[in-house]
């Protein structure tokens, strides 16, 4: 099954998951303050995958596997460190990042908040202050004026409802609330955040921009699983489907709802349990054709640290995407996830999701794994 001639084939990470060090953020203040019977973190971050001073050797990596793109992210807590105030050194750093991904003939698919906020903007009340919009928006815009030249797309907000669902619905992340109001709230915001950077952005230039949004696909009971499917995909997209020039799609999972909720098949499974499910991603794909905008897949991966399941799991899951694009779906690019071993948030080191292992007992070495010539020939054939 071949790709479209212009298919963007690449590999995904974050800042915090792997720069190292990332000390402004609320993410590192509640890695380092974690109280007594406090199941959550498993362990803090500390130095990652040393990425920040890595990059370069990263990249290589990028492009032994056939690359022609990358996704990163950017750290706002690293920009801005206080409020209103632009660190220079910081932006500096950044145009050497995506300068050396430019030089490898890499595109750069860029990422603006993925999860973590500076500390500053978290006591103000994060994104729960009706100005939350406004301050990121501001930030956007410096992004575009500084490193606009060097980003082929621009990337918003990274999993807005996985962010309000695990901070604000579940309490399990900074900053640990158990509010409905606030699950509402912060959604709102942040689509407000995301129209307002949009149109910030493009005030800078003509950039391409969009957001990333993980959408779970829904089987079984045929009532509960459309609105369980409306409530994870149209509820956020709708509201800012005018603001939006492409979508990245992040796919894991499906549910199958049963007479007792969720009853997804015991195997195959990745080291986390979730079920693999290809077809679902299928169903995503051509589900989001009425849209009419370009489809990216910005995260698509496997927890599974023997690289037993990986090589099956890309055949199917690419399978998918490639009769997705036979069936008219707009899909443009795929990235898998994890280029590396990083760190998962709260549940610290143990998942292995990297098509390159990171040896964390010697000096963070670099080992691709065996799924990792996998990708790099399908890549270079452009086919599966």
């Amino acid at each position: 099954m071949q790709f479209p001639k212009d298919f963007i084939w690449g590999t995904a990470t974050s800042a915090y998951q792997t720069e190292g060090n990332n000390t402004n953020t609320d993410w590192w203040e509640w890695e380092q303050n974690k109280k007594p019977g406090q199941n959550y973190p498993y362990e803090s971050s500390g130095i990652a995958c040393d990425s920040y001073n890595r990059y370069e050797e990263d990249f290589d990596l990028c492009k032994k596997l056939n690359n022609n793109a990358v996704r990163i992210s950017i750290e706002w807590a690293r920009i801005e460190p206080q409020m209103g105030f632009f660190d220079e050194k910081e932006i500096h750093h950044y145009k050497k990042v995506l300068q050396a991904a430019k030089d490898r003939n890499l595109q750069t698919f860029v990422t603006l908040h993925h999860f973590t906020n500076p500390l500053w903007f978290s006591k103000i009340g994060g994104w729960c202050n009706l100005k939350s919009p406004f301050y990121f928006s501001r930030y956007a815009k410096k992004c575009a004026k500084e490193f606009g030249n060097l980003i082929d797309v621009f990337l918003t907000i990274n999993e807005p409802q996985v962010y309000t669902t695990m901070a604000y619905f579940r309490g399990m992340w900074p900053p640990c609330k158990k509010n409905p109001f606030k699950v509402l709230l912060v959604q709102v915001n942040l689509m407000r955040a995301h129209n307002r950077a949009f149109n910030t952005i493009k005030s800078v230039g003509p950039h391409m921009v969009g957001l990333v949004k993980n959408i779970m696909w829904f089987k079984g009971y045929k009532i509960p699983a459309k609105i369980l499917y409306w409530l994870n995909c149209d509820f956020f997209l709708k509201p800012i489907k005018k603001h939006l020039d492409v979508i990245g799609v992040n796919y894991y999972f499906t549910n199958v709802i049963g007479r007792n909720g969720i009853e997804n098949p015991q195997k195959p499974v990745s080291d986390m349990g979730w079920w693999i499910n290809a077809e679902g991603l299928e169903h995503i794909l051509l589900d989001l054709r009425r849209y009419k905008l370009p489809i990216y897949i910005t995260e698509n991966g496997v927890a599974d640290s023997n690289d037993t399941l990986r090589k099956d799991f890309l055949h199917g899951m690419l399978t998918a995407c490639a009769r997705a694009t036979y069936g008219g779906s707009h899909l443009r690019g795929y990235f898998y996830w994890s280029l590396i071993d990083n760190y998962e948030w709260h549940e610290g080191y143990w998942q292995k999701f990297g098509l390159i292992e990171i040896d964390r007992k010697h000096n963070l070495k670099r080992k691709p794994r065996k799924s990792a010539l996998y990708y790099a020939k399908i890549c270079k054939e452009n086919k599966i």
